[in-house]
């Protein structure tokens, strides 16, 4: 069998939105940390409870140091996360990720739980249990790393065995291969744009979950719709095998679009600006739907029933020869 790798598309732009959206995401829960206990200085007992033998509380310390020992461990994180993705990002791409993640939700919850459980309290002796705040925060913060890991994990070497694309463009693909192509992109602006309103949804929930005002469901749903709706369309990720058209949105590659082969009636690279698919995001037009991250050489899908899907990434001419070639022998296997 014989195989080759796929060019490597455009990583610089991927890894520019994640670091600009981990710089957010690390700030946010700086200033979080921070502010929590210090706004709510004048409804808490100095010092506060931070420690519980079970449901009573049994470990102190003051507002203060409430507010800068956690921020230090978080600052500690932050470094460990830095250096992990300088020495091991290649073998270990997902434990930044995860450190960050699993680390800010669990300091998060932890402070949180803190100032809840102290809040409108005279003495810290007599601050609530903190055991069910305990249970959910670790829950959270298993869940956080998780999706961190998910969202930051490499694809495989891409395999695509014949070699550049022809002018059509089909590619000769003998009936023993194996092909597969791979690529993604990114939008930084949208993934930033995600990170804020992510980090203000988060912050939100927090205030109100601990008391500390009331709850602001008018602010906190549109906040996190709108982070989840432009978090999904900020990157993506495409993926052509013998099965078809993949294309996963977002930093998890979910949800999904895929079309196979017997589907697709052609596969073509064009050039295309966001004023013609009219901005960024996913955008349906006269053109039809196009996931538009940045002006340039799109994936156009033309499929049986008259639809076209167009989706901008890197090395969309060698991705749409594949996709006709797979087309071709779709199409001779029903004949």
């Amino acid at each position: 069998m014989g195989t080759g790798p796929a060019t490597t598309p455009r990583p610089g732009a991927v890894r520019a939105g994640a670091a600009w959206a981990g710089a957010v995401w690390a700030l946010g829960v700086l200033a979080l940390l921070v502010t929590m206990p210090l706004v709510a200085r004048d409804r808490l007992p100095d010092p506060v409870a931070t420690h519980w033998n079970g449901s009573r509380p049994d470990g102190s310390m003051s507002v203060t140091s409430a507010a800068l020992f956690p921020a230090g461990v978080w600052l500690a994180l932050v470094l460990a996360a830095v250096v992990a993705r300088r020495y091991w990002g290649g073998s270990a791409s997902g434990l930044p990720a995860a450190l960050l993640a699993g680390g800010g939700v669990l300091l998060i919850g932890a402070q949180a739980s803190i100032v809840h459980a102290n809040l409108g309290r005279s003495h810290w002796q007599d601050a609530d249990s903190a055991n069910l705040w305990v249970a959910v925060v670790m829950a959270l913060t298993a869940l956080a790393s998780a999706l961190a890991c998910l969202a930051t994990r490499r694809p495989q070497s891409a395999l695509a065995g014949a070699g550049p694309a022809a002018r059509e463009p089909v590619m000769d693909l003998p009936d023993v291969e194996r092909v597969v192509w791979l690529s993604w992109a990114a939008n930084p602006a949208l993934q930033l744009t995600a990170a804020l309103l992510g980090l203000g949804a988060v912050g939100t929930a927090v205030a109100s979950g601990t008391g500390l005002t009331d709850p602001h469901w008018m602010l906190l749903l549109p906040l996190a719709a709108l982070a989840l709706g432009i978090g999904a369309v900020s990157s993506v990720r495409a993926r052509v095998t013998a099965k078809g058209l993949v294309v996963g949105f977002g930093p998890l590659g979910w949800p999904r679009r895929s079309w196979s082969p017997a589907e697709i009636e052609s596969a073509r690279a064009e050039q295309r600006t966001a004023a013609q698919a009219g901005g960024f995001g996913y955008r349906v037009n006269r053109l039809g739907t196009t996931v538009m991250l940045r002006s340039g050489g799109c994936l156009v899908v033309r499929t049986r029933a008259g639809a076209e899907f167009a989706v901008s990434i890197d090395d969309a001419e060698r991705g749409a020869a594949l996709l006709n070639a797979l087309a071709d022998r779709a199409d001779a296997g029903r004949t």
